[in-house]
């Protein structure tokens, strides 16, 4: 398997790491990584939110081997240094939801051709959390599914949502679904947004952190979604809304001060998982994998806790 770029400085992850390419089945090619550890009870495969990338979760992997845990992810088809489907690079883009189907995939069996220590756990954020409740529906191999707030909703006014259903589903029957979503931007959000006023964190160094990633790399930058991400990431939380959860154990966290995905979304889902539990994260924002060092180690201490009595022994 042909190594890829992998840019340890900025990611300040455990020792080892290391990033491979990876094929789809329908050809596009991918970027995976993971952080070996000696002795795992386990590994978290973390599928990450749109515009995310690998280095990112540094710092989560970091916190994650301290609970005996490993970690691999990967950069979802459009973001990353995986392959991206405009000639502008800086537009999040992807033909239709399904796409990221075949990503998971490949990642499952990169996971598998590493010899990845199992159980293994899907760690989804945002994004990655829808993608994530579609692979477990679909029976993804893994003894439980963690989710940090979870798209499974996009917060937008009652006013706005049918102009975003509208104009997204016209602009693809114009042959403009490339074109990027009115009122944002090709930089990457923490390049284009300071600090104080931000949607993600609360923690002014992990805002620094991100920040200082795609500044050093801009490859790894992403800005924001095309008209036609908007009508398909609206058509697959619709379409999933109506599917009943999966039987497997579910943790799900969702910070107090959320304003990106639709908390209410969130609380209807966990309500009616079976096995499932949902975190109140006082004072979280978006990412509370990247919050205040309080608000991580009550996360940790809750995903430490959920592996401890979801965790089922695999066959010598």
């Amino acid at each position: 398997m042909q190594t890829a770029p992998f840019f340890e400085d900025l990611a300040r992850g455990p020792a080892g790491g290391m990033t491979h390419w990876i094929v789809a089945k329908d050809g596009v090619r991918l970027r995976a990584g993971h952080w070996p550890l000696e002795g795992a009870k386990g590994t978290v495969l973390l599928f990450t939110g749109r515009t995310e990338y690998i280095e990112k979760y540094g710092i989560t992997a970091t916190e994650l081997a301290q609970l005996g845990l490993a970690t691999a992810t990967m950069d979802w088809r459009g973001q990353g240094l995986s392959n991206r489907a405009l000639p502008d690079r800086l537009i999040g883009h992807v033909g239709q939801f399904a796409d990221y189907q075949h990503d998971a995939q490949a990642f499952f069996e990169y996971a598998a051709a590493m010899n990845l220590p199992k159980p293994w756990y899907i760690l989804g954020h945002s994004m990655g959390g829808c993608i994530a409740l579609r692979s477990v529906i679909n029976q993804a191999p893994v003894a439980g599914v963690i989710f940090t707030a979870p798209m499974w909703g996009i917060q937008m006014s009652s006013l706005l949502r049918p102009v975003a259903w509208s104009v997204s589903w016209a602009a693809d029957k114009v042959a403009l679904g490339h074109l990027l979503v009115p009122s944002t931007t090709r930089r990457p959000y923490t390049e284009n947004s300071p600090f104080l006023g931000n949607a993600l964190t609360t923690d002014s160094d992990m805002y620094a952190y991100m920040r200082a990633q795609t500044e050093a790399h801009p490859d790894l930058g992403l800005g924001g979604p095309s008209l036609n991400w908007l009508n398909q990431a609206l058509r697959e939380t619709l379409a999933l809304a109506s599917i009943p959860c999966p039987d497997v154990p579910a943790l799900c966290f969702l910070g107090s001060l959320e304003s990106i995905v639709e908390p209410h979304e969130i609380r209807r889902r966990m309500r009616t998982w079976k096995n499932g539990t949902l975190i109140d994260v006082q004072n979280g924002q978006h990412e509370v994998l990247m919050e205040t060092p309080e608000i991580r180690s009550i996360v940790m201490a809750e995903i430490g806790a959920f592996v401890a009595r979801t965790h089922v022994s695999e066959p010598a």
